[in-house]
């Protein structure tokens, strides 16, 4: 495999291309390399409590009644970023599966058929939530079907 870096001060923020003709193993551990992120996540247990959270202790996020909730294994917490700011930080291991959630994927559980052409999708924690027509295909696609 070729590799090259190019060095430059208009680059603000390093990015990675990759040209390949078709996604190997090997191609696909650099994309899970590139799109992870151990940056942590503060979020708040209470009004003044703040909590750092690694990406893999989230299972889910959750905007609901217009706040957004971080679900750990047995705890809830509140962030005060935006679903999309969370997204781009949590990195690939997390996809979104409605307009109002994101899904840690290495903590899925079991999927069941729910209404219409939606997944319920169901996480180790016993977290739950749907996955919707919008982000279907994207599903679909990861599990391979």
């Amino acid at each position: 495999m070729k590799v090259s870096v190019d060095v430059s001060p208009e680059y603000k923020e390093p990015y990675a291309v990759i040209h390949t003709d078709k996604i190997t193993e090997e191609v696909q551990r650099m994309l899970d390399a590139f799109g992870s992120s151990d940056m942590p996540i503060t979020a708040y247990r209470n009004e003044e409590d703040i909590v750092i959270l690694k990406p893999a202790d989230i299972y889910m996020v959750r905007v609901e009644n217009g706040e957004t909730i971080v679900y750990g294994e047995k705890k809830q917490y509140r962030s005060r970023k935006r679903l999309y700011e969370l997204s781009r930080q949590l990195g690939t291991q997390f996809m979104q599966i409605s307009k109002s959630t994101l899904v840690n994927l290495s903590v899925m559980d079991s999927i069941e058929s729910g209404f219409g052409c939606t997944y319920l999708l169901k996480l180790k924690n016993g977290c739950s939530d749907y996955v919707t027509r919008t982000y279907l295909p994207a599903f679909k696609k990861y599990l391979g079907m």
